[in-house]
Order: structure tokens, then sequence, then C-alpha cells
């Protein structure tokens, strides 16, 4: 690690995010990125190149996306600089994908987990979201009700990851205080 090969004692961290589609992830890293001066490296982006490349939508894209942030994320951290991976992280294997990424290259992992407790207000912010992926669709209502369908509990190896979870119902900058107040704990 170039941080401390030259006795810089800060730390890289390696913040993940994790929740449904739609949620505020995206806001919130941004933010988040701005404020602790960290690389934000979002999945979604990288599947829309993925596509935009020319490879077949029924390709594992998304699995694709994942590992390209990982290589990413790796270069950011190993330089010493933190990193926040915005990506909704719905199963283990996406979680420890991190973990072990953290564990390769020193970095304090922390994750933030966003919800939105009041299903109409996801709703209206979905309807309205538009983020200009070419080649990625934006997702309806129905497609975050099959999210919710896949994402796993927080049990196993992600149970003992350190990970606050932050609702999307309240102030954007009261959020955005308690995940760095988090990230800095």
């Amino acid at each position: 690690m170039s941080d401390r090969q030259f006795g810089d004692l800060s730390v890289a961290q390696l913040v993940v995010m994790a929740g449904l589609p739609g949620s505020g992830k995206s806001t919130i890293a941004e933010i988040i990125g701005a404020r602790i001066g960290a690389t934000v490296v979002s999945v979604d982006p990288i599947e829309s190149a993925i596509l935009s490349a020319g490879i077949d939508a029924d390709q594992p894209t998304g699995l694709a996306a994942y590992l390209v942030a990982e290589a990413i994320a790796e270069s950011v951290l190993v330089a010493g600089r933190s990193v926040i991976i915005d990506a909704v992280n719905a199963v283990e294997p996406a979680r420890m994908q991190w973990r072990d990424l953290a564990a390769r290259t020193e970095a304090v992992l922390r994750v933030i987990e966003v919800v939105c407790s009041d299903e109409e207000l996801h709703k209206e912010r979905l309807a309205k979201r538009v983020r200009n992926l070419p080649h990625v669709e934006e997702l309806t209502w129905r497609a975050v009700e099959q999210s919710v369908e896949g994402y796993e509990s927080w049990t196993g190896h992600s149970a003992a990851m350190p990970r606050v979870t932050v609702d999307s119902i309240e102030p954007l900058g009261a959020n955005v205080d308690a995940a760095v107040a988090f990230i800095h704990g």
C-alpha cells in the first residue's frame, strides 16, 4: 500500500452501498464520495458500457460489471485512496466479493444499506428516475418487486460485516451525516 509505505497513518476505506434499485443508494453514495474524497464506482454504468460494446444481454453482464467494478476499486485502494461501491449487493457472493477485496487491500470495510420504508415514495422515485444509461432500461416497480424476492437477508458471513441501515424517507442530509459518522466511526 502506498499510504503505508510512506508512513501516512490514513487507511483506505471500502464503502459498499447496498439496497434495492431506486432506494436512494446512488444519491447518497455521490454525496458521501464528495464529502470524504472517495472515488465512487457504480456498477450500472459499467454494465451499460458492456452492453454498448455489443455483448448480448443474455450473457452475465451483471456479474461482469461487478468484476470490473472490483478491478477498478482494487486499483484505487492499492493507490491508498478510499472507494465507494454503488451496487445492489443483494446476494451473499456479491457481499463476500467486497469483504475479500477489503482483506486483500487492507482497507477498512463499511457497508451502508439504504432502504425506503415508504412503498409509495419508492414507486414515485423510481418512476421519476432518469439515469441516461444506454442499453440499460429504467426499472419498473415490478422489477423492484422481483429484486425484493432475490434480496437475501444479512445472514451467514455477511452478517458480520460492519453495516448501518439508513431509510431514505428520512432527510437526505441526516442520512448522509449518519453514513459519514458510521464510516469514520
